[in-house]
């Protein structure tokens, strides 16, 4: 299934500003919601893309600063490019800091402003894609038994299945059984590349077989 258009949201109070922006990312042809106000944005139904977010910094009732942590306690990872028409230096390092892709002031320069929207829809492209990596090896991982996710976590560990027999009471012979299967219903190649899985899966030292992801 192709990839849906990337889109652009654009949270400013300023009217002006908004179709500004709307005017030149049309076009370029980047798609583009518009929002005066947080809630508007949070409250809209939102298309399921490579997505970023040009927030203006003072915005009425919450800031664009503090409404960068709400989407963080909201579990939502866009990137956003923070414009305004007051900004100085310890603002834009805290916004940075906090993640932002760029700090730009109006009037907004249009290259700058293009630049940026592409280099955070390539970063939240990354993003889906690592994040829908994950839950496929999350899928594969759950497909496990208990013992097998036992072993898992000791394999990737750096454990050698004698030492596993130990620590597990099985038999040798047993752990290469289940290494066997592990390996066929993960679909690792090699035990590197079993390694990397159970690094991004939060497995390594787990012997519990319970995972946090980390999306």
């Amino acid at each position: 299934m192709s990839e849906a258009e990337p889109v652009v949201f654009v949270i400013d109070d300023d009217a002006s500003v908004r179709e500004a922006v709307e005017d030149l990312l049309h076009s370029v042809g980047l798609r583009v919601q518009s929002f005066a106000a947080t809630q508007e944005f949070l409250s809209a139904k939102r298309t399921d893309a490579p997505s970023c977010i040009v927030l203006d910094v003072r915005l009425p009732r919450e800031s664009g600063l503090e409404f960068q942590q709400t989407l963080k306690k909201a579990n939502i990872h866009l990137p956003i490019i923070f414009i305004t028409g007051h900004g100085d230096i310890p603002m834009s390092v805290r916004a940075m800091k906090s993640g932002a892709i760029e700090f730009l002031t109006k009037p907004l320069h249009e290259q700058a402003l293009l630049d940026a929207i592409q280099a955070a829809i390539a970063r939240d492209r990354a993003r889906r894609q690592e994040a829908g990596l994950i839950a496929e090896l999350q899928q594969r991982f759950d497909s496990l038994t208990l013992r097998e996710r036992e072993v898992f976590a000791l394999v990737v560990a750096g454990c050698p299945s004698k030492q596993i027999a130990t620590q597990l009471n099985l038999s040798e012979m047993t752990v290469k059984v289940h290494r066997s299967q592990i390996s066929k219903k993960m679909r690792s190649k090699s035990l590197i590349d079993l390694a990397q899985m159970g690094e991004k899966l939060g497995v390594s030292g787990n012997v519990l077989g319970t995972t946090k992801p980390k999306y």
